[in-house]
């Protein structure tokens, strides 16, 4: 029986490589994908989710949650990183469906309609997952899991010096989805950066009359131009890639038990993620943290994307 998930995303370029690994494994059921602000706002989150899906096409369609503007997100700009649109400057054109809920509404119906199924992949800030538990507590513990892409073991950050992005835009949120009582998987920036890509996955991914690589080649040379040129850098990291990941191949990684929190009030730690390590730890275990990933994991990324370009030809 296909896994049945949501996808929760902002929409950049990683979450976009993220879309092309899961919507074409048969493995899965994507129920629906959710829109959040984060890498670029509600707006653009919502038009970027429309113009990838209309371009992938996959043949089963999953529903679309709209993005909500953020009334506590920083004021960030990610244009150096991922162009004025998200997606590398490609203003690739959708109509939004107006008629879409909102992100947190699909997700509290989908958990209820599917009790103890649904496992939630949340790629960007948790915005929206945190909204759903506030709306309809109930839903907590009919969650199955939920897979994060966040935060960083050692606090060496990618948006400040000690935060990583999705847990600093919006760390009310991860707090109270860390502590949420259901199954919690967090996959850390610090895991997600052993994962390196050089300009041959370019060549690597899939070709033809591809739709999954047609995409790729529109986007990914950015980020390439972007790391080189603001970061001097000439490898990329795909972190929300690595996040897929440990929905298809969990067994690529290393997890350790912990008891985990974000902090959301310093001047200089907004959304750092302290982990209780002590030799006597005072708090409770609420998070399964990668802490390692195999050197498999790149192929493992590019496999899976070559197998997502053969089924959207």
């Amino acid at each position: 029986m296909a896994r049945k998930i949501i996808i929760d995303c902002d929409m950049g370029i990683d979450d976009t490589v993220a879309l092309c690994m899961l919507l074409f494994d048969e493995r899965l059921e994507v129920l629906g994908i959710t829109a959040t602000p984060g890498c670029v706002d509600a707006q653009q989150a919502n038009r970027n989710l429309q113009a990838v899906l209309s371009l992938l096409d996959p043949d089963r369609y999953p529903r679309i949650g709209l993005a909500s503007p953020s009334e506590n997100g920083p004021a960030v700009d990610t244009r150096f990183l991922y162009g004025h649109d998200g997606l590398g400057n490609t203003d690739f054109e959708a109509s939004v469906k107006q008629s879409a809920p909102p992100a947190e509404k699909l997700i509290i119906d989908a958990v209820r309609r599917h009790p103890n199924d649904v496992t939630i992949v949340c790629l960007g800030p948790l915005t929206n997952l945190a909204q759903a538990i506030r709306r309809e507590p109930q839903i907590t513990p009919l969650i199955d899991r939920v897979i994060m892409m966040g935060g960083s073991l050692t606090a060496q950050g990618n948006i400040t010096p000690a935060a990583e992005f999705n847990f600093y835009f919006d760390p009310q949120a991860a707090r109270e989805v860390l502590s949420a009582r259901t199954t919690n998987l967090l996959v850390p920036l610090d895991v997600t950066r052993q994962v390196k890509f050089g300009m041959d996955i370019l060549s690597d991914v899939p070709g033809g009359n591809s739709r999954v690589g047609d995409l790729l080649r529109q986007i990914l040379p950015f980020t390439f131009r972007a790391h080189r040129q603001q970061l001097g850098m000439e490898q990329i990291s795909l972190n929300d890639a690595v996040g897929a990941l440990a929905v298809l191949e969990p067994d690529l990684f290393e997890f350790e038990r912990i008891a985990a929190d974000v902090e959301i009030e310093g001047s200089l730690t907004r959304g750092v993620l302290v982990l209780d390590r002590r030799e006597r730890p005072e708090w409770r275990p609420n998070v399964d943290v990668a802490v390692g990933i195999r050197d498999t994991a790149s192929q493992f990324i590019i496999d899976q994307l070559t197998m997502a370009g053969h089924k959207s030809k």
